[in-house]
């Protein structure tokens, strides 16, 4: 998974903002990634679980909103903030999220990096496959502290996203089998299609490589909640 340029942000946004129907089912989420409505399920199910008293949550990369919907079944009429790259997306999300709370919905199209909102605000913080467009390592550092600021004592963050691992050999069983997860949805030349924007955009990272820099940001309690393949879903809670 190596290439000589990786994507740009406005090479990013322009395939998402082609893209949303794909993002926009909540039964089944997004169906390149291993185990989506599962995690899904896992993560608004935590998330409810470990904040039951929120009010506010953000939803970093939101797409078409999927995440914040699971969320909502579980934790009603929070006020939510939808942050994306791709306006068709963050139209999409805040289109359906309007409908499913009597909170208030903030839209926000812009990289998260570049983003400043008021710290201690949020209850609960969601990134679902968005960080693995992150490059370098002081990128994922900045963002994580960013979060925790964010997010109110006790707020909870919850990540579903797309890893790699530390052993090579590893990581070569789990792409092999991700591989032929792709082939069997669809097709070997659908599979080949994911791998070359894989390789063309995405610079994904260890689970413990991302639980070692929460831990550094200064959450305290940190789980996961599953990993299929090259796919781990997991949270962290600020105390």
């Amino acid at each position: 998974m190596t290439t000589a340029r990786k994507a740009s942000v406005e090479e990013i946004r322009d395939r998402f903002d082609r893209d949303v129907e794909r993002f926009s089912n909540l039964d089944t989420g997004q169906t390149a990634t291993v185990d989506a409505a599962l995690a899904l399920d896992l993560i608004a199910g935590s998330a409810a679980r470990a904040t039951p008293t929120a009010r506010a949550m953000a939803d970093i990369g939101c797409g078409a909103g999927n995440f914040t919907l699971k969320v909502l079944e579980r934790l009603p009429n929070l006020d939510c903030t939808l942050i994306d790259l791709s306006a068709n997306m963050l139209a999409r999300a805040s289109e359906r999220v309007t409908a499913a709370t009597a909170g208030l919905v903030t839209s926000i199209q812009d990289d998260v990096r570049l983003v400043d909102l008021t710290e201690n605000n949020f209850d609960v913080i969601v990134a679902a496959a968005v960080l693995h467009h992150l490059r370098d390592e002081s990128e994922w550092r900045a963002l994580f502290q960013k979060l925790y600021r964010w997010l109110r004592p006790g707020g909870s963050l919850w990540i579903f996203d797309f890893v790699s691992h530390e052993i090579d050999a590893v990581q070569d069983v789990m792409w092999e089998r991700y591989g032929d997860y792709l082939s069997a949805f669809k097709s070997e030349q659908y599979r080949d299609h994911v791998f070359a924007y894989v390789d063309h955009e995405d610079s994904p990272r260890p689970v413990l490589f991302q639980c070692e820099l929460l831990r550094e940001a200064g959450f305290a309690e940190i789980d996961i909640l599953h990993k299929n393949t090259c796919f781990a879903a997991f949270g962290a809670r600020k105390l």
